[in-house]
């Protein structure tokens, strides 16, 4: 896969500790934790530390470890869901956390180790649908991911979408069916055919490459969890980078929008009206020029023709969604639903091309 993600002369260097931190039985997985913070907080009593599971993550186990009973040290300690490595590139996660971080838009990356990585916590609170709503909040989320897309992180060559690539990866490691007959019966009636699917996979590869919009380093998986406000300071943090890498534009902003819906009790129509679009599109377009030392001025042409590339590449996120979802549902140990969600991705898809389709570009 094209690797255009360069760490900037003179970041850190990210320790790699040869520790793997089993995640089924408690015990060794405080075990685990506490052999990394032996290298990372060397001055901790072992006895003193507090092990904190969050339990956001659909992808991966996420614990916090701090002592005493302020938090305000804490260690995140991320543990790689099952077979991951498969939907993620891990040496491209760990290339964009340190760009990231050395623009001021991530937390501290501590150390890497077999399983997983440890990184600051970010103090506030993580966000819901209905924050992501609120326009003294949204207007912030649209300047930092405007801040992340102005990022100059490629060493001279003019970085390509890998959106594509690694569609027809996920696509060529989806279920052809389940062992479980419930399941299997569930994924054979309510899941396309492997034959639309790739069809479906053409016909967007055709189209929206076509529509001019520029490819940037995105964050790729802008749920509202992973967009941490710290209310007293009034800023937003990104956090979890798996997903990121060079991408369209487009993509970023339309896949953000269709997590207003949320993760666990996915409602659609929660998706933002024309309205509220337009507001956000205008902020992030004001803070997008401003990074890039084009002035602020924004014309109504030119949120419209932000508008109808973001509403035509969020069936993208939801076909990029619905894919790893069915990878999900063969090899995750996470308890959720996964093809089910598969399911409302796809259905959402179908549901929605007709009416972005027919958004016309302004002349």
């Amino acid at each position: 896969m094209a690797n255009y993600i360069h760490v900037p002369p003179g970041s850190p260097e990210v320790p790699k500790l040869d520790v793997t931190v089993q995640d089924q039985e408690e015990q060794r997985c405080r075990e685990g934790a506490l052999s990394l913070l032996q290298h990372l907080r060397p001055h901790w009593d072992p006895q003193e530390v507090t092990l904190q599971l969050f339990t956001d993550g659909i992808t991966n186990k996420l614990i916090g470890c701090y002592v005493g009973n302020t938090m305000e040290d804490v260690v995140l300690v991320r543990i790689y869901g099952n077979k991951t490595e498969l939907l993620v590139d891990r040496d491209e996660e760990v290339k964009s956390f340190r760009v990231l971080q050395a623009h001021g838009c991530a937390p501290q990356l501590y150390c890497t180790f077999n399983n997983g990585l440890c990184y600051e916590f970010i103090q506030g609170e993580a966000l819901d649908p209905k924050h992501v709503r609120n326009p003294a909040i949204f207007r912030l989320i649209a300047r930092q991911l405007a801040k992340i897309h102005a990022i100059h992180a490629h060493n001279g060559w003019i970085p390509k979408s890998n959106l594509w690539l690694k569609m027809g990866k996920y696509f060529s490691l989806i279920p052809i069916g389940f062992a479980d007959e419930d399941l299997n019966e569930r994924f054979l009636s309510d899941i396309p055919s492997s034959q639309i699917l790739q069809e479906e996979m053409t016909w967007m590869k055709e189209i929206l490459s076509n529509l001019g919009s520029p490819v940037v380093l995105c964050h790729n998986d802008l749920l509202c969890k992973n967009i941490i406000y710290n209310e007293k300071q009034g800023d937003v943090q990104f956090i979890d980078y798996e997903y990121s890498g060079y991408n369209y534009l487009a993509y970023d902003i339309g896949n953000h929008f269709n997590e207003f819906a949320g993760v666990s009790d996915v409602d659609y129509s929660l998706y933002p009206d024309r309205e509220l679009q337009g507001q956000w599109l205008r902020s992030y377009l004001e803070a997008y020029k401003e990074y890039k030392g084009f002035g602020t001025e924004v014309t109504e042409k030119e949120v419209e023709i932000l508008f109808i590339q973001v509403n035509q590449f969020a069936l993208a996120s939801h076909f990029f969604w619905g894919l790893w979802a069915l990878i999900q549902a063969k090899y995750s140990t996470i308890e959720f639903d996964f093809l089910g969600y598969a399911i409302v991705r796809f259905n959402q898809y179908f549901k929605m091309k007709p009416e972005v389709t027919a958004l016309k570009m302004p002349e």
